[in-house]
Protein backbone atom coordinates (compact mmCIF):
# COMPACT_ATOMS: atom_id res chain seq x y z
CA UNK A 1 0.00 0.00 0.00
CA UNK A 2 1.24 3.75 -1.01
CA UNK A 3 0.82 6.12 2.10
CA UNK A 4 1.01 10.01 1.69
CA UNK A 5 1.69 11.50 5.43
CA UNK A 6 1.17 15.85 4.74
CA UNK A 7 3.45 16.86 7.57
CA UNK A 8 7.15 15.49 9.41
CA UNK A 9 5.70 16.73 12.59
CA UNK A 10 6.21 14.02 15.68
CA UNK A 11 2.52 12.46 14.75
CA UNK A 12 3.48 12.76 10.89
CA UNK A 13 6.94 10.53 11.37
CA UNK A 14 5.15 8.55 13.88
CA UNK A 15 2.42 6.96 11.29
CA UNK A 16 5.44 6.70 9.12
CA UNK A 17 7.40 4.61 10.93
CA UNK A 18 4.59 2.35 12.12
CA UNK A 19 4.02 2.30 8.67
CA UNK A 20 7.14 1.84 6.86
CA UNK A 21 8.25 -0.71 9.33
CA UNK A 22 5.19 -2.99 8.11
CA UNK A 23 5.78 -3.23 4.92
CA UNK A 24 4.19 0.04 3.43
CA UNK A 25 5.62 2.08 0.83
CA UNK A 26 5.65 5.63 2.44
CA UNK A 27 6.23 9.06 1.41
CA UNK A 28 6.45 12.44 3.89
CA UNK A 29 6.07 15.55 2.31
CA UNK A 30 7.33 18.31 4.33
CA UNK A 31 7.14 22.22 3.69
CA UNK A 32 9.82 23.05 6.35
CA UNK A 33 13.62 22.48 5.41
CA UNK A 34 14.09 19.65 8.42
CA UNK A 35 11.63 17.28 9.95
CA UNK A 36 9.91 17.93 13.25
CA UNK A 37 6.88 20.02 13.30
CA UNK A 38 6.19 22.27 16.01
CA UNK A 39 9.51 20.60 17.74
CA UNK A 40 11.66 23.49 15.77
CA UNK A 41 14.51 25.27 16.29
CA UNK A 42 16.05 28.48 15.56
CA UNK A 43 20.03 28.12 14.72
CA UNK A 44 21.88 31.68 14.79
CA UNK A 45 25.38 33.03 16.01
CA UNK A 46 26.50 29.31 17.61
CA UNK A 47 23.60 28.80 19.59
CA UNK A 48 20.96 26.32 19.19
CA UNK A 49 17.00 27.53 20.65
CA UNK A 50 14.99 25.29 20.81
CA UNK A 51 10.90 26.58 19.94
CA UNK A 52 8.65 24.38 20.22
CA UNK A 53 7.33 20.92 22.67
CA UNK A 54 10.21 21.17 25.84
CA UNK A 55 9.24 18.21 28.51
CA UNK A 56 9.50 15.19 27.66
CA UNK A 57 8.64 12.27 29.45
CA UNK A 58 7.17 8.55 28.73
CA UNK A 59 10.55 7.67 26.55
CA UNK A 60 9.05 4.29 26.30
CA UNK A 61 6.40 5.75 23.92
CA UNK A 62 9.27 6.70 21.70
CA UNK A 63 11.26 3.76 21.76
CA UNK A 64 8.33 2.17 20.72
CA UNK A 65 8.10 3.90 17.37
CA UNK A 66 11.83 3.45 16.63
CA UNK A 67 11.38 -0.05 17.33
CA UNK A 68 8.40 -0.17 14.63
CA UNK A 69 10.62 1.24 11.92
CA UNK A 70 13.07 -1.63 13.07
CA UNK A 71 15.68 0.81 15.07
CA UNK A 72 16.45 1.49 18.34
CA UNK A 73 16.66 4.61 20.38
CA UNK A 74 19.99 4.56 21.36
CA UNK A 75 21.34 4.38 17.92
CA UNK A 76 19.54 7.77 17.03
CA UNK A 77 19.13 9.83 20.34
CA UNK A 78 21.30 9.85 23.71
CA UNK A 79 18.74 11.03 26.65
CA UNK A 80 19.58 12.67 29.48
CA UNK A 81 17.44 12.04 32.70
CA UNK A 82 16.75 15.30 34.57
CA UNK A 83 17.77 15.18 38.16
CA UNK A 84 15.61 17.85 39.22
CA UNK A 85 13.18 17.32 36.85
CA UNK A 86 12.17 20.61 37.85
CA UNK A 87 13.36 23.78 40.24
CA UNK A 88 9.74 25.47 41.68
CA UNK A 89 9.95 28.78 43.05
CA UNK A 90 6.49 30.28 45.01
CA UNK A 91 6.11 33.63 46.06
CA UNK A 92 6.14 35.46 49.25
CA UNK A 93 3.77 34.27 51.43
CA UNK A 94 2.98 31.17 50.12
CA UNK A 95 5.23 29.07 52.36
CA UNK A 96 2.39 26.85 53.55
CA UNK A 97 3.31 24.58 56.82
CA UNK A 98 6.76 23.91 58.00
CA UNK A 99 8.42 20.80 58.53
CA UNK A 100 7.21 20.41 61.86
CA UNK A 101 3.44 20.72 60.93
CA UNK A 102 3.51 24.17 62.08
CA UNK A 103 3.23 27.27 59.74
CA UNK A 104 6.33 27.59 57.47
CA UNK A 105 8.01 30.83 56.72
CA UNK A 106 6.09 33.82 55.16
CA UNK A 107 8.41 34.10 52.07
CA UNK A 108 9.29 32.99 48.91
CA UNK A 109 10.45 29.55 49.02
CA UNK A 110 12.14 26.90 46.61
CA UNK A 111 11.01 22.99 45.73
CA UNK A 112 13.31 20.42 43.83
CA UNK A 113 11.14 17.82 42.02
CA UNK A 114 13.53 15.25 42.66
CA UNK A 115 13.95 12.33 40.37
CA UNK A 116 12.59 8.82 41.99
CA UNK A 117 9.73 8.42 44.69
CA UNK A 118 12.70 8.25 47.38
CA UNK A 119 14.51 11.36 46.75
CA UNK A 120 11.35 13.16 45.96
CA UNK A 121 9.97 12.05 49.85
CA UNK A 122 12.85 13.15 51.03
CA UNK A 123 12.68 16.60 49.36
CA UNK A 124 8.89 16.56 50.68
CA UNK A 125 10.07 15.90 54.10
CA UNK A 126 12.37 18.07 54.96
CA UNK A 127 10.81 21.43 52.88
CA UNK A 128 7.23 20.67 53.82
CA UNK A 129 6.79 18.14 56.51
CA UNK A 130 6.72 14.09 57.33
CA UNK A 131 2.73 14.50 57.04
CA UNK A 132 3.08 15.69 53.34
CA UNK A 133 5.79 13.18 52.28
CA UNK A 134 3.61 10.23 53.49
CA UNK A 135 0.84 12.25 51.11
CA UNK A 136 3.12 11.76 48.36
CA UNK A 137 3.68 8.36 48.72
CA UNK A 138 -0.33 7.61 48.90
CA UNK A 139 -0.39 10.23 46.08
CA UNK A 140 2.12 7.76 44.01
CA UNK A 141 0.21 4.55 44.34
CA UNK A 142 -2.81 6.80 43.31
CA UNK A 143 -1.27 7.96 40.41
CA UNK A 144 0.42 5.34 39.32
CA UNK A 145 -3.19 2.72 39.64
CA UNK A 146 -4.47 5.51 37.66
CA UNK A 147 -1.86 5.40 34.75
CA UNK A 148 -1.85 1.61 34.40
CA UNK A 149 -5.91 2.00 34.12
CA UNK A 150 -6.17 4.56 31.81
CA UNK A 151 -3.22 3.97 29.30
CA UNK A 152 -4.32 0.40 27.96
CA UNK A 153 -7.88 1.60 27.96
CA UNK A 154 -9.13 4.75 27.34
CA UNK A 155 -5.63 6.34 25.57
CA UNK A 156 -3.87 4.06 23.50
CA UNK A 157 -6.76 2.73 21.72
CA UNK A 158 -9.07 3.96 18.85
CA UNK A 159 -12.58 4.29 19.41
CA UNK A 160 -15.45 3.66 16.69
CA UNK A 161 -18.66 5.23 19.26
CA UNK A 162 -18.85 6.62 22.43
CA UNK A 163 -20.69 3.13 23.63
CA UNK A 164 -16.91 1.97 23.46
CA UNK A 165 -15.67 3.67 26.46
CA UNK A 166 -17.82 0.83 28.22
CA UNK A 167 -16.86 -2.06 26.28
CA UNK A 168 -15.47 -3.61 28.48
CA UNK A 169 -17.51 -2.39 31.66
CA UNK A 170 -14.98 -3.37 34.17
CA UNK A 171 -12.70 -0.27 33.24
CA UNK A 172 -14.97 2.49 33.66
CA UNK A 173 -16.10 1.11 37.05
CA UNK A 174 -12.47 0.94 38.20
CA UNK A 175 -12.03 4.40 37.27
CA UNK A 176 -14.77 5.84 38.87
CA UNK A 177 -13.78 3.73 42.21
CA UNK A 178 -10.57 5.75 42.21
CA UNK A 179 -12.33 9.31 41.41
CA UNK A 180 -11.50 9.97 37.92
CA UNK A 181 -14.71 12.30 37.49
CA UNK A 182 -14.34 14.26 40.52
CA UNK A 183 -11.98 17.62 40.09
CA UNK A 184 -8.52 16.94 39.90
CA UNK A 185 -7.44 19.77 42.72
CA UNK A 186 -9.74 18.81 44.87
CA UNK A 187 -7.74 15.10 45.29
CA UNK A 188 -4.56 16.81 45.14
CA UNK A 189 -5.90 18.43 48.11
CA UNK A 190 -6.93 15.41 49.85
CA UNK A 191 -3.28 14.25 49.75
CA UNK A 192 -1.35 17.84 50.56
CA UNK A 193 -2.06 20.92 52.47
CA UNK A 194 1.12 22.80 51.72
CA UNK A 195 -0.19 25.32 48.81
CA UNK A 196 3.05 24.68 46.95
CA UNK A 197 2.56 20.93 47.31
CA UNK A 198 -0.89 21.58 45.47
CA UNK A 199 0.22 23.80 42.86
CA UNK A 200 3.46 21.59 41.81
CA UNK A 201 1.02 18.58 41.30
CA UNK A 202 -2.28 19.87 39.29
CA UNK A 203 -0.51 22.61 37.27
CA UNK A 204 -0.39 20.13 34.69
CA UNK A 205 -3.45 20.35 33.65
CA UNK A 206 -2.51 23.10 31.64
CA UNK A 207 -0.99 20.84 29.42
CA UNK A 208 -4.53 19.42 29.24
CA UNK A 209 -5.73 23.21 28.33
CA UNK A 210 -7.52 22.95 31.21
CA UNK A 211 -7.29 25.06 35.19
CA UNK A 212 -7.12 22.42 37.76
CA UNK A 213 -9.81 23.81 39.35
CA UNK A 214 -12.03 22.58 36.04
CA UNK A 215 -10.26 19.10 34.87
CA UNK A 216 -11.74 15.86 36.00
CA UNK A 217 -8.86 14.30 38.14
CA UNK A 218 -8.19 11.45 34.99
CA UNK A 219 -6.06 13.80 33.75
CA UNK A 220 -3.60 13.11 36.64
CA UNK A 221 -2.35 10.80 34.25
CA UNK A 222 -0.19 14.01 33.12
CA UNK A 223 1.39 14.69 36.63
CA UNK A 224 2.13 11.06 36.65
CA UNK A 225 4.39 11.33 33.40
CA UNK A 226 5.50 13.73 34.81
CA UNK A 227 6.51 13.04 38.79
CA UNK A 228 6.48 9.39 38.29
CA UNK A 229 7.92 7.90 35.18
CA UNK A 230 10.05 11.26 35.14
CA UNK A 231 11.52 14.20 32.70
CA UNK A 232 14.09 13.53 29.84
CA UNK A 233 15.64 15.50 27.22
CA UNK A 234 18.03 14.57 24.18
CA UNK A 235 21.74 15.77 23.88
CA UNK A 236 21.52 18.86 21.03
CA UNK A 237 17.70 19.68 22.45
CA UNK A 238 14.02 18.67 22.01
CA UNK A 239 14.98 19.56 18.31
CA UNK A 240 17.02 16.61 17.53
CA UNK A 241 14.07 13.93 17.77
CA UNK A 242 12.57 15.23 14.94
CA UNK A 243 15.75 14.38 12.54
CA UNK A 244 15.94 11.50 14.65
CA UNK A 245 12.67 9.71 13.39
CA UNK A 246 12.65 10.53 9.67
CA UNK A 247 16.24 9.11 9.60
CA UNK A 248 14.69 5.83 11.62
CA UNK A 249 11.55 6.11 8.77
CA UNK A 250 13.94 6.41 6.28
CA UNK A 251 15.85 3.65 7.20
CA UNK A 252 12.55 1.78 6.73
CA UNK A 253 12.21 2.85 3.76
CA UNK A 254 10.45 5.62 3.36
CA UNK A 255 10.41 8.69 1.18
CA UNK A 256 11.14 12.07 2.51
CA UNK A 257 10.16 15.27 0.25
CA UNK A 258 11.40 18.18 1.93
CA UNK A 259 10.97 22.04 1.30
CA UNK A 260 7.35 20.82 -0.20
CA UNK A 261 3.83 21.83 0.32
CA UNK A 262 0.65 19.72 -0.62
CA UNK A 263 -2.46 21.98 -1.68
CA UNK A 264 -4.73 19.33 -1.78
CA UNK A 265 -5.81 16.03 -1.09
CA UNK A 266 -7.28 14.22 -4.05
CA UNK A 267 -10.47 12.04 -4.20
CA UNK A 268 -12.41 10.54 -6.32
CA UNK A 269 -15.72 11.79 -7.97
CA UNK A 270 -18.72 11.18 -6.10
CA UNK A 271 -20.47 11.58 -2.21
CA UNK A 272 -18.00 9.36 -0.47
CA UNK A 273 -14.77 10.02 -2.34
CA UNK A 274 -12.05 7.69 -1.67
CA UNK A 275 -8.56 9.67 -1.82
CA UNK A 276 -6.13 8.66 -4.46
CA UNK A 277 -3.27 10.72 -3.80
CA UNK A 278 -2.21 14.74 -3.36
CA UNK A 279 -1.06 17.74 -5.40
CA UNK A 280 2.08 19.97 -4.40
CA UNK A 281 1.71 23.60 -4.74
CA UNK A 282 4.20 22.57 -7.99
CA UNK A 283 1.22 21.21 -9.30
CA UNK A 284 2.73 17.60 -9.68
CA UNK A 285 0.31 14.62 -8.13
CA UNK A 286 1.70 12.23 -5.92
CA UNK A 287 -0.81 9.05 -6.14
CA UNK A 288 -1.64 7.15 -2.83
CA UNK A 289 -3.82 4.29 -1.57
CA UNK A 290 -3.91 6.38 1.68
CA UNK A 291 -3.18 9.74 3.54
CA UNK A 292 -2.40 10.79 7.04
CA UNK A 293 -2.62 14.21 7.68
CA UNK A 294 -0.59 16.04 10.17
CA UNK A 295 -1.09 19.70 10.17
CA UNK A 296 -3.39 21.21 13.01
CA UNK A 297 -6.70 18.74 12.41
CA UNK A 298 -9.10 22.52 11.56
CA UNK A 299 -6.56 23.51 9.62
CA UNK A 300 -6.30 20.54 7.18
CA UNK A 301 -9.87 20.27 7.01
CA UNK A 302 -10.20 24.12 5.76
CA UNK A 303 -6.90 23.89 3.50
CA UNK A 304 -6.62 20.48 2.40
CA UNK A 305 -10.10 19.33 1.95
CA UNK A 306 -12.59 22.77 2.05
CA UNK A 307 -15.57 20.32 0.19
CA UNK A 308 -15.96 18.52 3.76
CA UNK A 309 -17.18 20.14 6.58
CA UNK A 310 -15.32 20.60 10.01
CA UNK A 311 -16.45 17.81 12.61
CA UNK A 312 -19.01 19.88 15.06
CA UNK A 313 -16.33 19.26 17.98
CA UNK A 314 -13.52 21.03 15.81
CA UNK A 315 -15.68 23.76 14.76
CA UNK A 316 -17.47 24.66 18.10
CA UNK A 317 -15.37 23.32 20.73
CA UNK A 318 -13.53 24.76 23.20
CA UNK A 319 -9.11 25.50 22.50
CA UNK A 320 -6.87 24.99 24.96
CA UNK A 321 -4.79 28.56 25.73
CA UNK A 322 -1.80 29.48 24.22
CA UNK A 323 1.05 31.07 25.35
CA UNK A 324 4.01 33.55 24.69
CA UNK A 325 7.09 32.32 24.40
CA UNK A 326 10.87 34.26 24.42
CA UNK A 327 13.64 32.42 23.24
CA UNK A 328 17.08 33.74 23.31
CA UNK A 329 20.74 32.96 23.58
CA UNK A 330 22.14 35.08 26.02
CA UNK A 331 26.11 36.08 27.52
CA UNK A 332 26.06 34.91 31.07
CA UNK A 333 25.62 31.81 32.99
CA UNK A 334 22.32 30.89 34.78
CA UNK A 335 21.78 32.10 37.98
CA UNK A 336 22.60 29.88 41.21
CA UNK A 337 20.71 26.98 41.93
CA UNK A 338 18.93 27.12 38.19
CA UNK A 339 18.13 23.66 36.91
CA UNK A 340 17.31 22.51 33.19
CA UNK A 341 13.47 23.41 34.05
CA UNK A 342 12.55 26.26 36.46
CA UNK A 343 8.46 26.53 37.16
CA UNK A 344 8.10 30.10 38.67
CA UNK A 345 4.76 30.18 40.38
CA UNK A 346 2.63 33.65 40.35
CA UNK A 347 0.55 34.54 43.37
CA UNK A 348 -3.19 34.78 42.81
CA UNK A 349 -3.15 31.34 41.47
CA UNK A 350 -7.22 30.44 41.43
CA UNK A 351 -7.50 34.36 40.18
CA UNK A 352 -4.96 33.61 37.43
CA UNK A 353 -7.09 30.55 35.80
CA UNK A 354 -9.84 32.63 35.96
CA UNK A 355 -8.75 35.19 34.11
CA UNK A 356 -6.88 32.71 31.42
CA UNK A 357 -10.23 30.41 31.16
CA UNK A 358 -12.96 33.29 32.01
CA UNK A 359 -12.29 36.43 31.02
CA UNK A 360 -9.40 35.84 28.43
CA UNK A 361 -7.20 37.84 29.67
CA UNK A 362 -3.49 38.04 31.11
CA UNK A 363 -2.55 36.13 34.15
CA UNK A 364 -2.75 39.20 37.01
CA UNK A 365 0.40 37.47 37.99
CA UNK A 366 1.84 34.97 35.67
CA UNK A 367 3.30 31.79 36.81
CA UNK A 368 6.62 30.89 34.16
CA UNK A 369 8.37 28.29 33.25
CA UNK A 370 12.25 28.70 32.26
CA UNK A 371 13.94 26.41 30.64
CA UNK A 372 17.73 26.44 29.36
CA UNK A 373 18.81 23.66 27.26
CA UNK A 374 22.43 24.84 27.72
CA UNK A 375 22.35 23.74 31.21
CA UNK A 376 22.04 20.15 30.39
CA UNK A 377 23.78 20.50 26.82
CA UNK A 378 26.48 23.30 27.48
CA UNK A 379 27.16 23.25 23.20
CA UNK A 380 24.11 24.53 22.44
CA UNK A 381 25.60 27.55 23.71
CA UNK A 382 29.21 29.74 22.80
CA UNK A 383 31.41 29.33 26.03
CA UNK A 384 29.98 31.47 28.91
CA UNK A 385 26.64 31.92 27.23
CA UNK A 386 23.12 30.27 27.97
CA UNK A 387 20.16 29.11 26.30
CA UNK A 388 16.70 30.45 27.60
CA UNK A 389 12.88 29.50 26.53
CA UNK A 390 10.74 31.39 28.57
CA UNK A 391 6.99 30.87 28.70
CA UNK A 392 3.52 32.32 30.03
CA UNK A 393 0.38 30.68 29.04
CA UNK A 394 -2.10 33.24 27.60
CA UNK A 395 -5.41 33.64 26.09
CA UNK A 396 -5.85 32.07 22.33
CA UNK A 397 -7.08 34.28 19.90
CA UNK A 398 -10.46 33.42 21.37
CA UNK A 399 -9.33 35.71 24.17
CA UNK A 400 -9.23 39.61 24.76
CA UNK A 401 -5.91 40.44 24.54
CA UNK A 402 -5.38 42.98 21.18
CA UNK A 403 -1.63 41.24 20.38
CA UNK A 404 -0.91 44.11 17.73
CA UNK A 405 -1.60 46.63 20.87
CA UNK A 406 -0.44 44.81 23.34
CA UNK A 407 2.55 42.74 22.09
CA UNK A 408 5.32 45.16 23.00
CA UNK A 409 4.38 45.72 26.50
CA UNK A 410 3.82 42.10 27.46
CA UNK A 411 7.28 40.84 26.07
CA UNK A 412 9.06 43.10 27.58
CA UNK A 413 7.30 42.93 30.82
CA UNK A 414 8.08 39.47 30.80
CA UNK A 415 12.20 39.56 29.63
CA UNK A 416 11.97 41.96 32.40
CA UNK A 417 10.38 39.27 35.39
CA UNK A 418 13.05 37.23 34.00
CA UNK A 419 15.81 39.61 34.81
CA UNK A 420 14.28 40.15 37.97
CA UNK A 421 14.76 36.19 38.93
CA UNK A 422 18.39 36.92 38.26
CA UNK A 423 19.00 35.24 34.56
CA UNK A 424 20.91 36.85 31.81
CA UNK A 425 18.92 38.92 29.22
CA UNK A 426 21.42 40.57 27.16
CA UNK A 427 20.48 38.74 24.01
CA UNK A 428 22.75 37.64 21.10
CA UNK A 429 19.85 35.54 19.35
CA UNK A 430 16.03 35.32 19.57
CA UNK A 431 12.60 35.04 18.44
CA UNK A 432 9.39 35.87 19.99
CA UNK A 433 5.95 33.58 19.44
CA UNK A 434 2.40 34.72 20.56
CA UNK A 435 -0.84 33.67 19.04
CA UNK A 436 -0.90 35.26 16.11
CA UNK A 437 2.53 33.49 15.46
CA UNK A 438 0.87 30.16 15.98
CA UNK A 439 -2.09 31.36 14.17
CA UNK A 440 0.43 32.13 10.89
CA UNK A 441 2.08 29.12 11.36
CA UNK A 442 -1.23 26.72 10.89
CA UNK A 443 -2.40 26.09 14.37
CA UNK A 444 -5.85 26.81 14.86
CA UNK A 445 -7.32 29.82 17.26
CA UNK A 446 -3.02 30.66 17.52
CA UNK A 447 -2.99 27.72 20.09
CA UNK A 448 -0.14 25.05 19.66
CA UNK A 449 -1.86 22.90 22.13
CA UNK A 450 -4.53 22.40 19.89
CA UNK A 451 -8.63 21.69 21.47
CA UNK A 452 -8.51 21.12 25.19
CA UNK A 453 -9.03 18.07 26.86
CA UNK A 454 -12.39 18.71 28.32
CA UNK A 455 -14.32 15.53 28.90
CA UNK A 456 -16.61 15.72 26.04
CA UNK A 457 -13.54 16.50 24.10
CA UNK A 458 -12.14 13.49 24.76
CA UNK A 459 -11.58 10.63 23.26
CA UNK A 460 -14.50 9.12 21.11
CA UNK A 461 -15.73 12.95 21.76
CA UNK A 462 -12.78 13.84 20.27
CA UNK A 463 -12.06 14.41 16.32
CA UNK A 464 -12.18 11.11 14.91
CA UNK A 465 -8.57 9.89 13.04
CA UNK A 466 -10.11 8.53 10.14
CA UNK A 467 -12.51 10.52 8.06
CA UNK A 468 -15.70 7.99 7.01
CA UNK A 469 -16.89 10.87 4.33
CA UNK A 470 -13.48 10.35 2.46
CA UNK A 471 -12.35 6.92 3.05
CA UNK A 472 -8.44 6.69 3.04
CA UNK A 473 -8.15 10.09 5.06
CA UNK A 474 -6.45 9.84 8.35
CA UNK A 475 -5.27 12.62 10.63
CA UNK A 476 -2.67 12.85 13.71
CA UNK A 477 -1.76 15.33 15.98
CA UNK A 478 -3.18 17.11 18.70
CA UNK A 479 -6.66 17.87 18.08
CA UNK A 480 -6.91 13.96 17.16
CA UNK A 481 -7.33 10.92 19.69
CA UNK A 482 -5.50 10.36 22.05
CA UNK A 483 -4.72 14.16 22.30
CA UNK A 484 -1.88 16.85 23.47
CA UNK A 485 1.52 16.05 24.44
CA UNK A 486 4.45 14.83 23.15
CA UNK A 487 3.90 10.98 24.47
CA UNK A 488 0.35 11.31 23.16
CA UNK A 489 1.40 12.84 19.21
CA UNK A 490 3.55 9.72 19.12
CA UNK A 491 0.62 7.61 20.38
CA UNK A 492 -1.98 9.28 17.43
CA UNK A 493 0.99 8.19 14.71
CA UNK A 494 0.23 4.22 15.43
CA UNK A 495 -3.31 4.60 16.14
CA UNK A 496 -3.69 6.04 12.32
CA UNK A 497 -1.44 3.39 10.73
CA UNK A 498 -3.68 0.90 12.59
CA UNK A 499 -6.59 2.59 10.86
CA UNK A 500 -4.68 2.60 7.22
CA UNK A 501 -4.88 -0.86 7.88
CA UNK A 502 -8.21 -1.79 9.01
CA UNK A 503 -7.02 -3.45 12.37
CA UNK A 504 -10.37 -3.20 14.64
CA UNK A 505 -10.60 -0.22 17.53
CA UNK A 506 -8.99 -1.86 20.38
CA UNK A 507 -6.68 -0.65 23.19
CA UNK A 508 -2.91 -1.68 24.35
CA UNK A 509 -5.13 -4.28 26.90
CA UNK A 510 -6.80 -6.24 23.70
CA UNK A 511 -3.70 -6.18 21.84
CA UNK A 512 -1.37 -7.02 24.34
Amino acid sequence: MRVVVIGAGLGGLSAACHLAGRGHEVIVVERAERPGGRVSVVAEGGYTLDCGATVLTMTGILADVFRAAGSDLADHLRLLALDPMYRATFPHGDGGPGPTGGPGPDHGSEILVRRGQEAMRAEIADRCGAGEAEGFDRFCRWLTELYQLELPHFIDRNFDSPLDLARPLGPVISLLRLGGLRKLDRVVSEHFRDPRLRKLFSFQAMYAGLSPFDALALYGVITYMDTVEGVYVPVGGMGAIGPALAAAAEKAGATFLLSSTVERILRRPGGRGAVHGVRLTTGEVIGADAVVANPDLPVAYRTLVPELALPRVARRGRYSPSCALWVAGVRGALPAGAAHHNIHFGGQWRESFEALFRTGTRMPDPSILVTSHSASDPSLAPPGCSTLYVLEPTPNLDGAIDWERDRDAIRSDLVERVAALGYPVDAEAEAWFDPTTWERQGMERGTPFGLSHRFLQTGPFRPANAERRAPGLYFVGSSTVPGVGVPMVLLSGRLAADRVEGRPAVGAADRA
